[in-house]
């Protein structure tokens, strides 16, 4: 009896598009349980968990001229994030009962925003370096904003990896790119690698180097 084996898809859109959904929850979760640790109200964490999931994309968009961006064309994003803010407002107790949670969540979204905003960047005709960049600013974007938003240095700027996690997980897809590696298992590999070294430096104590005698 003939098989009809189910084909791995060869375009990275549909994976994209699921990547960028899960990326804008997480770290919507992120923004709204840091919210509710800082004691934030209702609107507090709504705003903080649109912030967070949101804001790197809208940079993105518009240093490539994907205009308007995706997160205003599409509703499901704003409805996705706001989703994720009343889901931290409401069960922020068992959320954290997973230790560390933000870092965690944020590790998930640093790797998911940073291989959908490379592979956007690349598929909008940018060289390897600008395309990483924007990999980096992608992920790191929402983060930051919600960082600042609650008066803290944002990570990103901190001596812990973080920049430099997103930077690899950039590398994975560009490297993919140029050895014409199937964009499907590059762009998982490259997401894994990013949440896993951010993951391992912060359970290790490692950092960014430092100016010598600063």
């Amino acid at each position: 009896m003939p098989t009809f084996p189910i084909p791995m898809p060869t375009d990275l859109t549909i994976l994209l598009t699921v990547m960028d959904f899960v990326g804008v929850f997480v770290f919507g979760l992120s923004g709204g349980t840091l919210a509710v640790r800082k004691q934030l109200d209702l609107f507090g964490v709504m705003v903080l968990s649109l912030a967070a999931a949101l804001a790197g994309g809208v940079v993105r968009d518009l240093l490539i001229g994907a205009l308007p961006p995706a997160s205003l064309q599409d509703d499901r994003y704003l409805l996705v994030a706001l989703a994720a803010g009343l889901a931290a407002f409401l069960f922020h107790k068992p959320i954290n009962r997973l230790g560390k949670p933000v870092m965690v969540l944020d590790a998930a979204g640093l790797g998911l925003f940073t291989v959908a905003g490379c592979s956007k960047a690349l598929s909008y005709g940018l060289t390897p370096l600008p395309a990483a960049l924007l990999g980096v600013m992608t992920a790191c974007g929402g983060g930051a904003m919600r960082d600042l938003l609650v008066a803290e240095v944002p990570r990103v700027l901190r001596e812990e990896i973080y920049a430099m996690a997103a930077l690899l997980g950039a590398a994975v897809v560009i490297a993919g790119r140029q050895l014409d590696l199937p964009p499907v298992p590059v762009a998982v590999v490259g997401a894994l690698a990013a949440f896993l070294l951010r993951v391992v430096s912060v359970q290790r104590n490692w950092s960014a180097p430092k100016a010598p005698w600063s």
